[in-house]
C-alpha cells in the first residue's frame, strides 16, 4: 500500500511580511471611508434637526439629506450647483463657510495620525501609503456622494467636485502624519525660525483681521438685527441664519485680514471694498454680515487706520527672525526674513481662494478676496518691513557686545579654580582664599645657592650664613612675589571690568600669568600645611 503526501513549496519569508503591510494598508483605506461616513452623519444629523424644526418644510427627508451631502461637499470645497432659482437658471453656489470644513478635514488628520501611530504594537506602513490608503477610503465615500447629490436640489458641480476634494483631503491626511511624526521641521536654522516668524505674522494678520470685522459688525450692529428680522420671522429660521452666520464667520475674518493689507475684497463683479474707498455699484443680497460693509465712496482716516494690522504683523516677523539672527551674517537674515513673507504670503494666498467663490451668475460671481493679491500684499508688506525690521533688531542685539563678548571668550582660558577664586575675592571671601590662585602663577625665582652653608638647629632646617668678610658670593635678593602681584592685579582688573571702566577686554590678563618660558608651574601648599622638605633636609624655596 503506497501513502501519496501532497508536498507544498515552503513559505518565503517574505510572504507573512508583505501580508501584515496589506492589512495595514486595508485598515487606513477603511479608517478612511470611516472618517468620512462620520463627518456626512454628523451634516446629516445638524440638518435633519433643523428640518424638523422647521414650521415650514419645503421638502421631506429625503432633500434634508441631499441638502446635508452637498454642504458636506461644499465644505471639502466643491461648488453646488442651486436649481430652485426664480429665474429657473442654474446658479453656482461656491463661498465655502469654513467652520463647515474644520470637522471633515479634522477626521481625516486624525485617521492618518491614528494609522501611523506605533502605540498598540501593530506594523506601521510607511507615510505615503498611509496617506495614500487613507485619501482613498475617503474620496470612495465622497465619489458615492457626488453621485448622491445629483437627484437633489444642490448638485455638486463636477468640475470643482473633482479639484478640491482630491486635493483638501490629502492635504488634511498628509497633516495627520505629519503630526504622528512629531510634526518636525526643516533641519535649517534659517528655514525654521522663517516658517515661525511666518506663522506669527499669519496669526496677527488673521487675528486683526477678526477685529476689523468686529468692529465694523459692532457699527453697523442695527443694520445687522434689521436684516436678521427680515430674513427670518419664527425661531426656528432665526436659528439656522444664526448657525450660518456663525459658520461663515472665520470667512469674514479673512475678509478683514485682506481688507487690511490693502487689496480688500469684491462685493460683486465691479465692486471693490478697500481702505482707500468702496469703489463701484455692489450687488448685495440681504444678509446680516454683509450689513457690516462700510458705506460707499471714499474712506476716512478710521478707515485707513486698518493698515496698522499688516504693520503690527510684519514688525513681529522681522523682530523674530532679527532675535534669532543675532549669530547669522547679514545676509542670512535678510534671507530668512524673505523667506518668511513668502510663506505669509502663499497661506494668505490660500486663505483668500478659500473664503471666497461665487453665489451666482452674472455680477454674483465674484465674492470676497482675490487670492493672488492678497498673497502678493502679504509678501510686500513683508519685504518692505520685515526685512529692514530683521536688520535692525539684529544691529540693535549686536551693539556693544563686541568688546564684552571678547571679554568673556577671553576669560574661558583663565583656569576654573582661578576664576572661581578671584570671583569669590571679589565678593568679599577672605583673600587668604586666593591661595589657590597661586597654584597657577609662576612662582619667585631664587638666585644661584651660596656653595658654602652651614646647618644649625636642631630641626633639620638649613640656615645659610653669608659675611662679606669670609669673601663668600652673597645670595641674591629675594624675588619679588610675582605671583602674588598677577593675583592682585587680577583682582583689581576684574572689579573694573565689573563697574563698566575696563575698556580693555584683555586687561584682566596679565603677562605674568603664564609661567616663564623653561620654568614649570609648581603648585603652591594649601593653607595651614607645612612646606615640604627637598631631598637634602632644606625646605623648598
Amino acid at each position: 500500500m503506497t501513502h501519496v503526501t501532497e508536498h507544498r513549496p515552503p513559505l518565503s519569508p517574505g510572504a507573512p511580511v508583505q501580508g501584515a503591510r496589506t492589512a495595514v494598508l486595508v485598515t487606513a483605506f477603511v479608517r478612511g471611508g470611516v472618517a468620512a461616513g462620520l463627518g456626512l452623519g454628523a451634516f446629516a444629523v445638524l440638518v435633519t434637526a433643523l428640518w424638523i424644526a422647521s414650521p415650514f418644510p419645503d421638502s421631506g427627508p429625503g432633500g434634508a439629506l441631499h441638502t446635508a451631502a452637498g454642504l458636506w461637499l461644499l465644505a471639502h470645497g466643491a461648488d453646488l450647483i442651486r436649481t430652485d432659482t426664480t429665474s429657473g437658471l442654474p446658479a453656482p453656489l461656491g463661498v465655502t463657510p469654513l467652520l463647515l470644513t474644520v470637522l471633515p478635514l479634522w477626521l481625516a488628520h486624525r485617521a492618518a495620525r491614528d494609522t501611523l501611530d506605533p502605540d498598540d504594537g501593530r506594523p506601521v506602513p510607511s507615510i505615503a501609503g498611509a496617506v495614500a490608503a487613507v485619501s482613498g477610503g475617503y474620496l470612495l465615500v465622497a465619489a458615492v456622494v457626488v453621485v448622491y447629490t445629483e437627484s437633489g436640489a444642490l448638485p455638486a458641480d463636477l468640475l470643482t467636485a473633482g479639484v478640491w476634494t482630491p486635493l483638501s483631503v490629502p492635504a488634511a491626511a498628509a497633516a495627520g502624519a505629519w503630526t504622528a511624526h512629531g510634526r518636525p521641521l526643516p533641519g535649517r536654522a534659517e528655514t525654521v525660525v522663517a516658517l515661525r516668524a511666518a506663522g506669527l505674522a499669519l496669526t496677527v494678520l488673521l487675528g486683526g483681521g477678526a477685529v476689523l470685522a468686529a468692529a465694523s459688525l459692532l457699527w453697523h450692529a442695527g443694520d445687522a438685527q434689521a436684516s436678521l428680522n427680515g430674513l427670518a420671522g419664527e425661531w426656528s429660521g432665526r436659528v439656522a441664519l444664526l448657525l450660518l452666520v456663525l459658520a461663515l464667520l472665520p470667512n469674514a475674518v479673512v475678509w478683514g485680514a485682506a481688507y487690511g493689507l490693502g487689496p480688500g475684497f469684491s462685493v460683486g463683479t465691479g465692486a471693490l471694498v478697500t481702505p482707500l474707498g468702496f469703489a463701484g455699484t455692489p450687488a448685495l443680497p440681504d444678509f446680516p454680515l454683509l450689513a457690516a460693509l462700510p458705506a460707499e465712496g471714499r474712506g476716512m482716516w478710521l478707515h485707513w487706520t486698518a493698515a496698522a494690522v499688516p504693520v503690527a504683523a510684519t514688525l513681529l516677523l522681522g523682530h523674530r527672525v532679527g532675535r534669532a539672527s543675532r549669530a547669522w551674517a547679514a545676509r542670512e537674515a535678510v534671507q530668512a526674513a524673505l523667506v518668511a513673507s513668502w510663506a505669509c504670503g502663499a497661506a494668505v494666498a490660500l486663505l483668500a481662494a478659500a473664503a471666497g467663490g461665487p453665489l451666482g451668475p452674472g455680477r454674483l460671481a465674484a465674492f470676497g478676496p482675490v487670492w493672488w493679491q492678497a498673497g502678493a500684499a502679504a509678501v510686500l508688506w513683508g519685504s518692505a518691513l520685515g526685512v529692514p525690521t530683521a536688520l535692525a533688531v539684529r544691529a540693535w542685539g549686536l551693539r556693544g557686545r563686541g568688546p564684552r563678548a571678547t571679554a568673556k571668550d577671553a576669560s574661558k582660558g583663565v583656569p576654573l579654580a582661578a576664576r572661581a577664586t578671584v570671583k569669590d575675592a571679589s565678593k568679599g571671601v577672605p583673600l587668604a582664599a586666593g591661595a589657590a590662585v597661586l597654584a597657577f602663577l609662576p612662582l619667585p625665582v631664587p638666585a644661584e645657592p651660596a656653595p658654602e652653608t652651614q646647618a644649625t638647629g636642631t630641626t633639620g632646617a638649613t640656615e645659610e650664613a653669608v659675611t662679606p668678610e669670609e669673601g663668600t658670593p652673597a645670595l641674591a635678593a629675594p624675588a619679588p612675589p610675582l605671583g602674588a602681584l598677577a593675583a592682585l592685579d587680577a583682582l583689581e582688573a576684574l572689579d573694573a571690568l565689573d563697574e563698566g571702566a575696563g575698556d580693555d577686554a584683555y586687561g584682566f590678563l596679565p603677562a605674568a600669568w603664564e609661567p616663564p618660558a623653561g620654568l614649570p608651574a609648581r603648585p603652591a601648599p594649601a593653607l595651614g600645611q607645612t612646606p615640604e622638605k627637598d631631598m637634602e633636609g632644606g625646605s623648598a624655596p
